[in-house]
This record gives structure tokens, sequence and C-alpha cells, in this order.
């Protein structure tokens, strides 16, 4: 943390503490989380667990006593990453909500890159943290926000069939023998089931075209109640409605849709101040039905909000999106709650950056899934305290500028 706590912030660290400590039941996890969450806390460039050790404890041989310790609490530790993550996510949720009220969930994944083939889930892959192919882990995620801040709550390591298929590979890696392969959307479908579930309240889930370009995925948020605003491709199809909702012609792709368009049906609209200069693009939206060949009867299917993006360096429309917000719903109050999907990426740097989530250099399933829940914790608890700290209007005054992760 940047800044020291003072009295009291000791004292509400140490009643953390102790509460996590409770769920753990056993005095030296209880021992072994504080040590770890020191290490991630305290500055440092590798948050892994011999450099956190040596840190903790300058002397070598207290220091390979430490990090034992840390190594068998992470790797072999019989813990619920599930009933830590939800200790600090109803935290880290109360000092959000005593301000302002939860309006996203987001949905995202990011990469954890990795040299060897040994690291558990890693393949060459892509992934948007490099914007290329290369070897790594994924990790999908799930965070909440309110108009100011935005905290992780969940975690799933993605682990493709060439892990979750050869025996070996589930041997050395610890995999549990209940994981199964699952795409990416179901374990995001599974994270909002446990947040519904743990009594996260519902706002609109925003995710890019991986997740919402699938129909199913769309259909299985509707089917739990929740709005969405997600990023679908250009070759999903829909028909355009007129005014009384009424199908016309025949199904057409959004990037023909969007060159049918009259230019002036596209309007600039700015969504937030930047660092260098206001942020802007054109957008033009209308009502449709997308358009699925999947038996069902396209007179049952819900009409969307179709949002396209031409943005200014770009020659032609770009970007699209479906949201089912109400009809009345502006433009930019559109754009706005779709553009908020990319204040994950400052959440992955800050995760990344100053609390180590992918520092972590063991191999096994079940160590991933612990140090990812430290870290969960951690961002918790320092959420609090910045909340506390720093009022609202004070936050929203200074988005778009470079902030530390500070308490």
């Amino acid at each position: 943390m940047d800044q020291p706590l003072d009295t009291d912030g000791a004292k509400r660290l140490e009643s953390y503490f102790a509460g996590i400590g409770e769920i753990l039941n056993d005095r030296r996890r209880k021992a072994s989380f504080a040590l770890y969450a020191m290490g991630l806390l305290l500055d440092g460039d590798r948050k892994s667990v011999e450099p956190m050790a040596a840190r903790l404890f300058p002397s070598p041989q207290e220091t390979a006593r430490a990090h034992d310790r840390l190594l068998h609490f992470a790797t072999d530790g019989k813990w619920s990453d599930r009933d830590v993550r939800r200790f600090a996510m109803r935290y880290g949720l109360a000092a959000l909500t005593s301000r302002e009220s939860v309006q996203h969930w987001i949905l995202d994944d990011t990469g954890f890159l990795k040299q060897g083939n040994h690291s558990v889930g890693v393949q060459r892959q892509y992934t948007g943290s490099a914007g290329k192919i290369t070897n790594c882990q994924i990790g999908v995620s799930l965070s909440i926000a309110t108009r100011s801040e935005h905290m992780p709550i969940d975690f799933e390591l993605y682990l493709p069939t060439s892990w979750t298929e050869d025996a070996a590979r589930r041997a050395e890696a610890k995999i549990p023998d209940d994981v199964v392969f699952r795409t990416k959307l179901e374990l995001a479908l599974a994270m909002i089931d446990r947040a519904i579930a743990d009594g996260v309240p519902k706002a609109i889930v925003l995710a890019d075209p991986a997740y919402g370009d699938s129909s199913a995925f769309r259909d299985a948020l509707r089917t739990r109640e929740l709005d969405y605003a997600v990023g679908v491709k250009g070759q999903t199809k829909v028909w355009r409605i007129d005014s009384h909702l009424r199908r016309r012609g025949d199904p057409v792709s959004l990037f023909d849709l969007s060159l049918q368009l009259n230019p002036t049906r596209y309007r600039r609209v700015t969504w937030r101040d930047g660092t260098r200069r206001p942020l802007w693009s054109r957008f033009a939206m209308l009502r449709v039905v997308p358009y699925h060949d999947d038996g069902w009867d396209p007179a049952h299917r819900e009409d969307v909000w179709l949002v396209i993006e031409w943005p200014r360096d770009e020659e032609r429309p770009t970007k699209f999106f479906f949201a089912t917000l109400p009809r009345k719903t502006t433009r930019k109050r559109l754009v706005r709650v779709i553009k908020e999907r990319y204040r994950t990426e400052r959440l992955y740097e800050d995760l990344k950056g100053e609390l180590g989530l992918d520092h972590y250099e063991g191999r096994s399933y079940p160590g991933w899934h612990h140090h990812v829940s430290c870290v969960l914790s951690c961002y918790a608890f320092v959420l609090g305290e910045r909340v506390r700290r720093f009022p609202p209007s004070y936050r929203r005054a200074t988005q778009g500028r470079p902030h530390p992760l500070a308490a």
C-alpha cells in the first residue's frame, strides 16, 4: 500500500484478517494467510512466494521457513476459495454501496504469460493482454462497478482440453476429479450464478464479443433476469423492425446494416474525459431482433438495442453492441454504459502491477486459485480504505488519470 495505515486502519486490517481467519478455521492457516496477504500488500516488484518471504523475513533461515510455509498454504492448503472470496466481496461491497449503488457486472478475461508448459492451464492461445496468440494461462473474471469504483469478486482458470483430457497432467497439477472442461462462457455463467446466490445486487452485465456474440449466453442472462450491454461480431444477423415492432425484410448482417444506414444516423458522443483529450466516437442506434437459426419462432424473440460505433480514425463502422436497456434510453446513456467495460483494463493493471495477480509461479490448480483468492481479498480491503479516504466526487474528478492502488 502506498500510504501507511493510521491506528483505525490498522485495527480494521486486523479485524479483516480475523474474519478471514474464522473462515480458514485453523490457527496456522490464519497466520499463513496474514503473511501471504502482507507479502502482497507490501512494496516489491515480484509477489511470488520466494521474494515475498525474503521481504517479510530478511534472515536466510527465516526466509527459508517462511517460503516453505507460504508455499504449503498456497499449494496444499485445504481451505475454501469460495468462502474466502465471499467474505472479501461482502466487505468490499459494503464499502462501495455505502456511497453508490452497483451499476454493472463486468465479465472479461486476461492472460497470465508463461514461458514453460507445466503451469496448469498453459498453452499457446490468444489473449488480449498481449494482443496475440502466445504461451499463457487465461483467467476469466467477474467484477462489479459503481459509478466511481470497480471491484473484482471472482476468477476462474480456463482449462483447455489439452489439460482436462490428459490424466498425467491432471495428476501433476492436482486438478480435482470433478473439474471438467468448461468453455469461458460456462465459467462466466457459473460465476454469475455464485454472485446471485451470494446476494450481489443485480446490475447490467457487460462483456466483449467473445461472450456477447453467443445467443445462448445472452438468453441465459435474460433467464436470470439480468440486463446486458455486450459486444457482438459484425457477421451476426438481425431483423430490422418498424415502429410497431414488426420485422422488416430478411435478416441482414450487422456489418451490412451499418453500411446501409444514412451517415446522418451516426452522431458524435463523448463518454469520458481521457488523460489527454475527451474520448468520443460516432454512434448509430436502432431497435432490432437478433437472428438465430435455432428453430425458435422469431416472433417470440426479444427486440434489443443495436448500437453501432464508427471510430473517428476508421473509414467505416467497426464495432457492434446489443443492449436490453429500455426503449427510452438515450444515445449518451447507451454509449456510456457500453464503454464502462473498458475500465476492466485498468483493474487488471492494478491487480497485476500492485498486487501480483499474475506473479504466482506454482503449477497446481488449487495453488492458482488460492493465490487469486488472496489477491481478491487484499484488493477488497484496500478498496474499502480508499472509499473511506476519498469521496465519490473526488474519484470521479480524477477518473482517467493514473492513480496508485493506495489505502
